[in-house]
């Protein structure tokens, strides 16, 4: 069983950066797809960067050229920097990743998630 744990949440003012960490309780040199999701109240759950094992990211429109998501494969660590944010980034940040199971198998894992709220 993997267990990956968010930290960094907070509040911040419009403009101002956070930067997210997730630590994950295996190695992330075995995992596959990594991503940052979020959700905002009523709103969808919306895929915000992913980075591949080749370490290759991707980022959702909204976040493009504010947002970098990197990997550590030696800390296990997933973090997202978060910079020049909006108020409609305020959302609950989750990071997920895929990670081998029972030998033969990939299992999607999800933390708890982290809140971020970014007033005016």
């Amino acid at each position: 069983q993997v267990q990956l744990v968010e930290s960094g949440g907070g509040s911040v003012q419009a403009g101002g950066s956070l930067r997210l960490s997730c630590a994950a309780s295996a190695s992330l040199s075995s995992a596959g797809f990594m991503a940052w999701y979020r959700q905002a109240p009523g709103m969808q759950r919306l895929l915000v960067a992913s980075v591949t094992r080749g370490g290759t990211p991707n980022y959702a429109d909204p976040v493009k050229g504010r947002f970098t998501i990197a990997r550590d494969n030696v800390k296990n660590t997933l973090t997202l920097q978060m910079n020049s944010l909006r108020s409609e980034d305020t959302a609950v940040y989750t990071c997920a990743g895929d990670f081998p199971y029972a030998l033969t198998q990939i299992k999607a894992y999800w933390g708890q998630g982290t809140q971020v709220a970014v007033s005016p």
